[in-house]
């Protein structure tokens, strides 16, 4: 028999010999239970999971790859793991999972109790429900640990995160000669910084303009995040401006990481929930320095919000999209950076620019394109491009023909029939030994004869249901879905062409990565770049059961276009 091992640890163990690794003795231990049984491991089905918590059911890579092997028919008859709760421990998904694997025929061990995990009864199902409460109440007992653990060191000033910027931590060993606890020591060089972040936000300096000072003067920053550039931005600034462990106060548990279902989704805590310690040695800068700094903020707030009459703008709200076509689909060739909408006065009206974010936020250090893009013509070059070199109705049609070569399904019919006929033939050679046993045959050789004709029957209904599960598209849809595709094509043509306010959604599927724009030597001109795919188009089509696994890219001309 062929089985699968499945191993998972919540927390990543690093420092840590491999071979020392919760996950590997998990594995080692499993194939020792399945050679000890005579059942062959697959290298190719031994799924892991290291550092994710068993709540997480979507977000757990080998999990995921696990469940997606039973489809259409899965490669191995067990599955071998130390217990049912490295399964999960949240008992809904936990039991939907055990019944996906059983309906799929494969049987559940764990070694440790060397049992198998049965859902055949009610009491069994009960029982697995009790050993599945039991794994959640251990999860959450465990969650409570670690926040009280926390909670304890917030209480006593020693550091519960990361690094901060101003500060560097510093590892306390005990007596026994291990690290005990980690506190933080103020950095003079990232204090300075600090300290001049609100001497400026006192003077009147804006967020934009402080980063755009600091970057300029060359000023440490915090660290970036991986892919983008080393330097101060307004976001960052701001923070800096509301932390108030710069004043020296710590304050803890402001965010909650897990929801109540234990998956990952960050949220505000109440302020009543917050936990805040006095920590004068952290203080960076004076009471003074801080309402100095906050009066001039609110002052600023006041005003614009009398200039808007009330309203307030800036960043929407995660998923809101945004109103502009290219921005987040526009990077600057030059920097790497986000192209931001901008606007200026235009006689009587506002004119509309791209611009890259970098230099407008952070200054010349980090980026020197100043040149603003108009915003139409850039709009305009894009949607060309994308109807001429990519919705083009030719390349169209063939990519069309394509994808239904790959999904048409002629060859599977002929199988199928092939299989039925099979199957006739198999049940009527059954019913014949059935009456030879009946009347008192050679009952040895046709009871071999028969186990022999069930366990092709078997094979054969295997068959048919996995070619079947595999069929997508037969013969009398090949139609549908041609023109189902061309309309919805089609539509996209018009949209691009006539209606660019509601363009946004399809260029984004239309485009693979982003496009770049970069100023020419000429005042003026710009460089517009990028690559097309249909694999968006084809995406959106559902043909009796699956998408049409087909992507066609095609580049925009990487040509000058003139825009003034």
């Amino acid at each position: 028999m062929n089985v699968a091992i499945y191993a998972r640890k919540s927390t990543d163990q690093t420092g840590v010999a491999d071979e020392q690794k919760s996950v590997t003795r998990q594995i080692e231990h499993a194939r020792a239970y399945a050679v000890s049984k005579g059942w062959t491991v697959s290298d190719a089905h031994v799924y892991v999971d290291d550092g994710i918590s068993g709540a997480e059911f979507a977000n757990r890579p080998g999990f995921v790859r696990l469940m997606n092997a039973l489809k259409p028919r899965p490669a191995f008859q067990a599955l071998v793991m130390s217990e049912v709760s490295r399964l999960g421990r949240e008992q809904i998904e936990t039991a939907y999972s055990l019944k996906q694997l059983s309906q799929a025929g494969v049987r559940c061990f764990s070694y440790l109790e060397d049992h198998e995990l049965t859902m055949d009864s009610a009491i069994d199902k009960f029982l697995l429900s009790a050993v599945n409460f039991a794994a959640e109440i251990e999860r959450e007992k465990a969650r409570q640990r670690t926040r009280d653990a926390l909670l304890r060191k917030a209480q006593q000033g020693h550091v519960t995160g990361g690094a901060c910027f101003g500060y560097h931590n510093v590892p306390i060993m005990g007596a026994d000669g291990k690290r005990s606890h980690v506190e933080r020591q103020i950095e003079p060089a990232e204090a300075a910084v600090i300290r001049r972040i609100f001497q400026l936000a006192a003077d009147g300096y804006g967020l934009r303009a402080i980063a755009k000072t600091l970057n300029a003067e060359g000023a440490p920053s915090p660290r970036a995040q991986r892919g983008r550039v080393q330097s101060w931005a307004p976001t960052s600034i701001r923070e800096v401006l509301h932390r108030p462990l710069y004043r020296g106060e710590v304050v803890w548990a402001q965010t909650t990481k897990r929801d109540p279902w234990g998956q990952v989704k960050a949220a505000a805590r109440p302020p009543a929930e917050w936990v805040r310690r006095p920590a004068p040695e952290l203080r960076i800068v004076s009471d003074d320095e801080w309402a100095a700094a906050h009066r001039r903020l609110t002052a600023a707030r006041t005003l614009y919000m009398q200039k808007t009459g009330g309203q307030t703008f800036g960043r929407p709200a995660v998923g809101n999209p945004s109103k502009y076509l290219l921005t987040n689909l526009a990077l600057c060739r030059r920097c790497g950076g986000s192209l931001k909408a901008l606007s200026r006065s235009h006689g009587r009206t506002r004119k509309m620019f791209y611009g890259c974010a970098g230099y407008h936020d952070r200054g010349k250090t980090v980026c020197t394109n100043g040149a603003n893009v108009p915003m139409t013509d850039a709009d305009d070059i894009v949607i060309e491009a994308l109807l001429d070199d990519v919705l083009d109705e030719r390349m169209i049609a063939d990519a069309v023909e394509e994808a239904l070569g790959l999904i048409r399904t002629d060859g599977h019919e002929d199988r199928l029939a092939t299989i039925d006929a099979e199957l006739a033939k198999i049940n009527q050679e059954r019913e014949r030994l059935i009456t030879a046993i009946a009347t008192g045959g050679q009952l040895d050789g046709l009871l071999e004869a028969l186990r022999t004709r069930d366990q092709r029957r078997i094979d054969l209904e295997a068959d048919r249901d996995h070619v079947r599960a595999t069929r997508r598209v037969g013969p009398s849809d090949v139609g549908r879905v041609r023109d189902e595709l061309g309309e919805l094509a089609e539509s996209w043509r018009r949209i691009l062409a006539d209606d660019p306010t509601h363009a946004r959604p399809i260029v984004s599927s239309l485009l693979k990565g982003r496009v770049t724009i970069a100023p020419m030597t000429v005042r003026g001109q710009w460089t517009v770049a990028g690559e097309g795919t249909l694999a968006g188009l084809f995406g959106k089509t559902v043909c009796t059961g699956a998408r049409v696994p087909l992507g066609t890219p095609n580049r925009f001309p990487r040509s000058r276009f003139p825009l003034t």
